[in-house]
């Protein structure tokens, strides 16, 4: 059985490759994304997401178009805020995010999170 396929949408380019690769150790295959313009692709490809985290840090108030396009994809995400905000707490409701996570994260509740939104 093929392992769950995670996307990281991180600007920060060391902390991309820290999730991405915490993911990976835990044995779900990741693809890691910079862009607005690389994400938009990715969810064009052939490729089939079991959840999308989205680090909100470096984007601006585009990404919850985006957002809009990836829930009506049914495809789960979660976004990551660099600070608790009420206005991106009501964004990532309105827009249909499966959780919400504000830095600095806890690894742990994040992946026992993961695994709950993918049913493991």
């Amino acid at each position: 059985m093929a392992e769950p396929l995670i996307m990281v949408v991180d600007t920060n380019n060391a902390e991309r490759e820290a999730m991405s690769q915490q993911l990976s150790n835990e044995g779900y295959e990741v693809k890691g994304v910079s862009s607005l313009e690389e994400l938009q692709l990715a969810l064009k490809g052939k490729q089939k997401y079991a959840l999308i985290l989205i680090d909100l840090s470096g984007f601006d108030q585009h990404i919850w178009g985006i957002c809009d396009t990836i829930r009506e994809a049914k495809i789960p995400f979660i976004i990551i805020a660099p600070q608790r905000s009420p206005a991106v707490q009501r964004d990532s409701i309105k827009c249909g995010a499966s959780g919400l996570f504000v830095k600095p994260l806890s690894a742990k509740d994040l992946l026992e999170y993961i695994r709950t939104v993918n049913g493991q």
